[in-house]
């Protein structure tokens, strides 16, 4: 009797063990054969589910962005819609040890898709969700999307930032950042 496989699952375990290797290794070392290996997978199993190292990127690509959606759902909850603006745009910033994971994953897919065309798809794909995330929150603000660059640009370095100092450090800053940035602008629309 064939083995069931249970896709979604094996889609995220995959992911998760090419996340794994992109950051622990970096980009150059991700491989279908090194991904199964980090999954405990049989290369030949993963084949016929991920046959190019192009499949295991754009699955780990659409993880983040499941991830990311789930978490901006859960803001639904929020008591306000400028406080659910401001949780928006922090999902967006890597806070805890699961955020930050998937930000050095974007900066490395990010630098893989600078020269591999395959890639550069699922790259936009992750630019435009988090674009329209901001969009969505200063909609929520009630802040002109003339501020929608400014905010997506403010986002990204503030992540990039936070990605880039010991994880152990302090985030505040970035939160208190993100704070005075939407007040400004909703102060400024009013």
């Amino acid at each position: 009797m064939p083995k069931i496989v249970d896709v979604e699952q094996r889609h995220r375990l995959v992911s998760e063990a090419a996340w794994r290797i992109l950051v622990r290794d970096g980009p150059t070392e991700l491989s279908v054969r090194k991904v199964a290996a980090e999954a405990g997978l049989p290369p030949s199993s993963l084949r016929y589910t991920f046959p190019t190292q192009a499949s295991v990127r754009d699955t780990a690509v659409g993880l983040l962005v499941d991830r990311l959606s789930a978490r901006v759902a859960l803001t639904e909850h929020e008591p306000s819609r400028l406080e659910r603006a401001r949780a928006i745009l922090l999902e967006l910033l890597p806070l805890d040890d699961e955020r930050r994971m998937e930000m050095e994953v974007l900066l490395a897919l990010g630098t893989m898709a600078m020269t591999d065309h395959a890639l550069q798809r699922s790259h936009l794909h992750v630019l435009h969700a988090v674009r329209d995330l901001c969009a969505q929150a200063l909609e929520l603000a009630d802040v002109p999307l003339t501020e929608l660059q400014a905010t997506h640009a403010l986002v990204d370095g503030l992540a990039l930032h936070l990605v880039r100092q010991v994880p152990s450090d302090d985030t505040s800053w970035a939160v208190g950042i993100l704070t005075t940035h939407v007040d400004r602008l909703r102060a400024l629309s009013v």
